[in-house]
């Protein structure tokens, strides 16, 4: 650090950290966070980073170099500041810091919070929502165990939520056995939880138990000559034995543990993680750290581990790790904390746990040799795209970073816009956003709305608004030469010069636009609730007609759907609330009681609206000042 000027700011910042326990963010000059961390004592640890006889690696020295503004949280303990760190990570994803990188969704399987539970597939398990199992590696796998647990108990089949009140007939599931049937009212609640109870054994990796338990049931049963629900019983336990044959054992002990191997090359790092539940190996799952090529095998290993289980739903009794981590005996009491029982961090010398950390890293490092060839096709495959759109469109370099753009609406009502986002031709969805539309006409207008869209994302540029801090280097517009000469206007407004190309699905074509003379700006164009400027330019159009398969038109139809996509989503989310009443959530005054009681007396919001002010003013709880409210406000609306 010798010679290297610090800049004002970060010394006087220096002078203030206090000595309490907490996080530190470090900012480039554009306010962009490169860096989170943690530190018991923040006062020695920020400071550690800037004295001059620091010896920094090349990662850090780079992070030092640009750090042009420090932040901090203070919090009461280590711990608290672990967990901290590991939200300011996830929702920053700084590139200083080792980042957990998942791209796919694996399958769970959970086993619901309610009075007859039920036993479901998800791929997105929520907080709360019930005892959940998994993560797993094929999702044809678990839908297959989900098919033999249905069949071999009784459970559930139809997906839905029953009280255990008679509320229909039973089904057929009921008559060959397979329900209990609490939607007719026929399941006792303890006998319908003892089958859970089952399913949880054997999910939990526990079924050695189970059989036993099973086989003292189908005993009984024969002793007592009900030799049908003997033959029912004897038919799970060999349900069970054909699933148990397939899962590996893998150690005698019997343990629940969680096994952990790291490989590492210029690229980052690849985490392997095992699954083992009762001695055997019940799944597996790759990860890749992002930022990691220039960490320290431990630094990646500790990383991953406080990032991965500040999300997970289960956490073993055991995890094995294959190097020492700093932080262990903060991590270890947080995991206690996270489990409510002990957690042990180990790191295995000989024996079976050896043999299981060699076995997790032989396949880690065929996940990070898997991962390499793929990153390598993708990369190839990226630069071709945007070199062919470089010289089909005459763009002055490779577009790195693609938005794309595009308006969704049903004749005018719940319009919404979407921008989308691509780099180096991979989807930044941390960059999506969307827009509702103020401009409603009475006939709809796709070009105005595409311009309020590209006018409003522009604008919030130049006014510096952190949610829109990159211009893109080419704008893609969903449609034809109306909706991009709308943008091509509001981008010209603004001052601004970024290429555009607009995509017709019609035949697929590129429309380029091309400057012809400027006019001068004639009075703004007035309507209901939205007014801009008459076209500055002129444009001229020229079609261009990539091969259909070509990476660069490829890459631009993918963004296309994309931005269609998010829109129509958006869309949907509007106008099915408009429709389910959430309307009047906007009037001052209605609460949740006071809106069941509306919509139950007058069944919709369509209904609340031809009401009059003495009808609504009859509602249980409603005032007379309230009801000429309500009256008056969905007459506006």
């Amino acid at each position: 650090m010798s010679g290297m000027k610090l800049p004002d700011l970060v010394v006087d910042k220096l002078k203030l950290v206090p000595t309490n326990p907490g996080c530190y963010i470090y900012r480039n000059e554009k306010g962009e966070v490169l860096y989170v961390g943690k530190a018991l004592n923040l006062r020695n640890r920020v400071r550690s980073y800037f004295q001059e006889s620091a010896r920094h690696g090349l990662r850090i020295a780079r992070l030092v170099q640009k750090t042009r503004d420090i932040e901090w949280l203070v919090v009461d303990s280590e711990v608290e500041a672990l967990v901290l760190e590991c939200n300011l990570i996830k929702q920053h994803r700084p590139p200083f810091n080792v980042r957990l990188r998942d791209d796919k969704s694996y399958p769970y399987i959970v086993i619901t919070k309610e009075k007859f539970p039920r036993v479901i597939f998800t791929r997105n398990p929520k907080q709360g929502a019930g005892k959940v199992f998994g993560p797993f590696t094929s999702a044809w796998s678990v839908r297959e165990t989900l098919d033999i647990l249905h069949k071999t108990f009784p459970l559930i089949p139809c997906g839905k939520s029953w009280s255990g009140r008679a509320e229909q007939k039973p089904c057929l599931y009921f008559h060959l056995g397979q329900c209990l049937a609490p939607c007719a009212g026929l399941s006792e609640p303890t006998e319908y939880q003892r089958t859970i109870e089952r399913v949880e054994k054997f999910l939990s990796g526990r079924s050695d138990q189970l059989l036993e338990d099973l086989q003292k049931q189908m005993q009984d049963a024969a002793e007592e000559l009900e030799f049908e629900r003997a033959a029912t019983i004897r038919d799970q336990i060999e349900s069970i034995e054909r699933i148990q044959e397939r899962q590996k054992v893998l150690t005698s002990d019997g343990t629940d543990r969680d096994v952990i191997a790291v490989v590492r090359d210029d690229r980052g790092s690849a985490i392997q993680m095992l699954y083992v539940r009762g001695g055997k190996l019940i799944g597996q799952r790759q990860f890749i750290l992002d930022g990691s090529a220039e960490a320290a095998p431990t630094e990646a290993v500790q990383e991953f581990v406080k990032q991965y289980y500040s999300e997970s739903t289960e956490i073993p009794r055991e995890i094995l790790l294959p190097v020492e981590i700093e932080e262990r005996n903060i991590v270890q009491t947080w995991l206690r904390g996270r489990r409510g029982s002990a957690v042990s961090i180990d790191v295995p010398q000989g024996g079976e746990k050896l043999k299981l950390m060699d076995m997790a890293a032989t396949n880690a490092e065929q996940a990070l040799s898997n991962f390499r060839a793929e990153m390598e096709k993708k990369e190839a495959w990226a630069d071709e795209a945007m070199s062919q759109l470089a010289e089909a469109l005459n763009l002055p370099a490779p577009p790195n970073r693609i938005e794309g753009y595009d308006i969704s609406n049903i004749q005018g009502t719940a319009p919404v816009g979407s921008m989308v986002v691509v780099e180096n031709g991979e989807a930044a969805k941390s960059e999506y956003r969307r827009f509702k539309i103020r401009y409603h006409p009475e006939d709809p207008n796709d070009f105005a709305m595409m311009h309020e869209v590209i006018t409003r994302r522009l604008r919030n540029y130049l006014d510096k608004d952190e949610k829109f801090s990159k211009l893109p280097d080419l704008i893609m517009i969903d449609g034809g030469k109306g909706q991009l000469s709308a943008a091509l206007q509001a981008r010209d407004e603004l001052g601004l010069t970024i290429p555009m190309v607009g995509l017709a699905k019609r035949h697929e074509l590129l429309y380029i636009p091309i400057e012809g003379s400027v006019a001068l700006p004639e009075k703004p164009e007035q309507s209901t609730n939205y007014q801009f400027q008459r076209v500055i330019r002129h444009y001229e159009y020229t079609d261009v007609e990539l091969p259909l398969m070509s990476p660069g038109l490829l890459l631009l139809r993918k963004l296309r759907d994309e931005a269609h996509r998010f829109a129509l989503t958006f869309h949907r989310k509007l106008r099915d609330k408009r429709m389910t009443g959430s309307v009047i959530e906007e009037i001052p005054g209605v609460g949740p009681r006071r809106r069941r009681l509306l919509l139950r007396t007058f069944g919709s919001v369509d209904g609340i609206r031809r009401a009059s002010v003495e009808e609504l003013a009859a509602v249980p709880t409603m005032t007379k000042r309230l009801a000429e409210v309500i009256y008056d406000f969905l007459r506006e609306e």
